[in-house]
């Protein structure tokens, strides 16, 4: 069976990072080009992670950097989650590759235009990227197969009440995806707060023994430690759950609906609402087996090596 061709666009955050790991584990999928966007933290900061996380799992391909600021509002961080870096917690390896001359959306276009079969976007941040190459070439649409991308959720949000981070960090861009009528898979808060790792997992992660099982399983007791103090029995690991979408939908349990984004609301900015009064835009994943996703992680980072003995 043919590989997927992917682009990988985030702002690297310890999920992403896990997320990406998921994505260059996979056999089904081909990463062409990674991405980065502002919004965990400033470009110039997820930018330099999203090479740090290349040069560790071996990704070789094109990294390019995104716009530094969504498309109308200024920009938001979540120093309180990620640290200063965007990617606190274990030391990572400094680049072994160049930052692509081309910004995000210019290596995007060349992506699509060389790709025989239809690109996936994997969007783990906020949908800046996305938008902005859908607006500046409108031509290449149809070269999208679909975008997986996690945010939003429909019954409640994080950062707000009503709206979930990365959203809310570009609402008018988040809406230009989801009405786009390129075939998009959202993974929100709704399933992606029940995409919990827990502490005995991190320590069967680290137990691979390889150096990317001991560096996930740091990130995981680093993100762990803001969460905990929420009150969450384990990690939740939102961005990942967009790759398992493409990877192993079988763990998952989805819905049909259209989701409409709120750009205009004093309180309610960036909520995503759900409903079946229009057809559908968006896949919605709402339910995920937890077991089968831990064991997932533990198989995939298994695939970076055998550990010391």
């Amino acid at each position: 069976m043919s590989r997927i061709p992917v682009i990988l666009d985030g702002d690297p955050g310890h999920d992403d990072a896990i997320a990406w790991m998921l994505a260059k584990a996979s056999p089904m999928l081909d990463i062409r080009a990674v991405t980065s966007v502002c919004g965990n933290q400033t470009i110039e900061k997820t930018t330099y992670n999203a090479l740090r996380i290349c040069t560790l799992l071996g990704i070789d391909c094109p990294v390019a950097m995104g716009r530094p600021s969504p498309l109308l509002a200024e920009p938001m961080n979540a120093p309180s989650v990620h640290g200063q870096s965007g990617l606190d917690g274990p030391k990572l390896p400094e680049p072994a590759m160049e930052l692509s001359r081309m910004r995000s959306v210019e290596l995007m276009a060349k992506v699509l235009r060389e790709s025989e079969a239809p690109v996936t976007i994997v969007s783990t941040g906020p949908q800046t990227n996305v938008a902005a190459l859908l607006l500046a070439h409108p031509e290449l649409k149809n070269k999208i197969g679909q975008i997986s991308l996690m945010g939003g959720g429909i019954a409640h949000g994080n950062w707000t009440p009503a709206a979930e981070f990365n959203i809310l960090v570009d609402p008018e861009a988040a809406k230009i995806v989801f009405e786009s009528g390129v075939p998009v898979i959202m993974s929100g808060l709704d399933v992606t707060e029940k995409a919990l790792i827990f502490p005995a997992d991190f320590e069967r992660i680290r137990a691979v023994g390889n150096q990317v099982a001991g560096v996930v399983a740091d990130w995981l007791e680093f993100f762990y430690a803001f969460h905990r103090e929420l009150g969450y029995p384990g990690a939740p690991l939102h961005d990942p759950v967009a790759v398992v979408s493409l990877v192993r939908p079988d763990l998952l349990i989805s819905k049909e609906l259209c989701v409409e984004v709120e750009t205009k609301g004093e309180y309610c900015r960036g909520a995503t609402i759900g409903h079946d009064r229009k057809p559908a835009n968006a896949r919605v994943n709402l339910g995920i087996d937890r077991d089968g996703f831990a064991d997932f992680l533990v198989e995939a980072v298994s695939t970076y090596g055998e550990g010391k003995q």
